[in-house]
């Protein structure tokens, strides 16, 4: 088997998922994993699809061909080798208003202690009665061992401070910040 992870673009409309699920079930794909959703009048996604070794490369052709309905790129995934896990997860929401950086601010403070971002989901909402927008953003990340927790609480909520934004952290699994 052969596990492919297909980016999508496109304008949005009715029948995109259902244009993108033909071709898959056309070549035997099996459709594992996705997040799709639409992002200022486009449609955006990944997926990753199992299908038969012998079947991959007619997949990436025909979804090429999606092309005028939906701009599509195929990766081949490698399998990764099991590594133990002895790192814990971290739930970090923030709220504030939207200004340019505050994803990099956060991002590099978390790059800084070896943290990885398992997900993140970012909105901007308007708010007319403060005259201005709020941004939001929920990211689910990977801690690895030995890392620096109080060293790391204390530069996010330092940035949190400097941003203006309030932050907040629940640990997940095995993660104690103490």
């Amino acid at each position: 088997m052969a596990t492919l992870v297909i980016t999508v673009v496109g304008d949005d409309r009715p029948g995109l998922v259902s244009a993108l699920a033909d071709v898959i079930a056309e070549h035997g794909g099996s459709w594992e994993r996705s997040q799709l959703a639409e992002l200022a009048g486009k449609f955006a996604g990944i997926a990753t699809v199992d299908v038969a070794e012998a079947s991959a490369q007619a997949l990436a052709d025909s979804l090429a061909g999606l092309t005028g309905v939906l701009d599509t790129t195929v990766h081949t995934a490698h399998p990764q080798p099991e590594q133990p896990d002895d790192g814990g997860l971290l739930h970090l929401d923030l709220v504030g208003n939207d200004r340019p950086g505050i994803i990099k601010e956060i991002t590099a403070a978390l790059a800084e202690h070896q943290v990885s971002v398992e997900d993140l989901q970012t909105k901007v909402v308007p708010t007319p009665q403060a005259g201005g927008d709020l941004f939001a953003a929920r990211a689910r990340l990977r801690v690895p061992p030995g890392a620096d927790l109080p060293g790391l609480r204390a530069g996010l909520e330092r940035i949190a401070t400097e941003l203006l934004v309030d932050l907040s952290f629940e640990p997940g699994g095995d993660v104690d910040w103490e």
